[in-house]
């Protein structure tokens, strides 16, 4: 698969999505901000991630992000903080991601 279908927006009470090992898909579309009810995103294994999408900072219920083995994943979102229900980001294994944005700091789990 190279790309989520469109109608992902669709799926407004979808609360787990697992892409793991889904190394083919190009991009995320910037649609998932509709997915609303989201609280765990699996992206482990997506090589060909680059960035994630603007939109991702829109689910504010997300409480998951597994973002291990994205070899190619340059930098995260400096807008990360509002993801204010965030209490798990795995980023092993991102060899590309030099530093984390300092709006990371505002999460309240990893401020414990």
């Amino acid at each position: 698969m190279k790309e989520l279908p469109t109608s992902i927006d669709k799926l407004t009470s979808l609360e787990e999505l697992d892409l793991l090992g889904f190394s083919e898909l190009k991009e995320l579309p910037t649609s998932i901000d509709k997915l609303t009810a989201l609280q765990s995103l699996d992206l482990s294994g997506y090589s060909k991630l680059k960035e994630l999408p603007p939109s991702i900072d829109k689910l504010t219920s997300l409480e998951k992000l597994d973002l291990s083995r994205c070899l190619e994943l340059k930098e995260l979102l400096t807008s990360i903080d509002k993801l204010i229900t965030l209490q798990s980001l795995d980023l092993s294994g991102c060899s590309e991601l030099k530093e984390l944005p300092t709006s990371i700091n505002k999460l309240n789990a990893f401020n414990r």
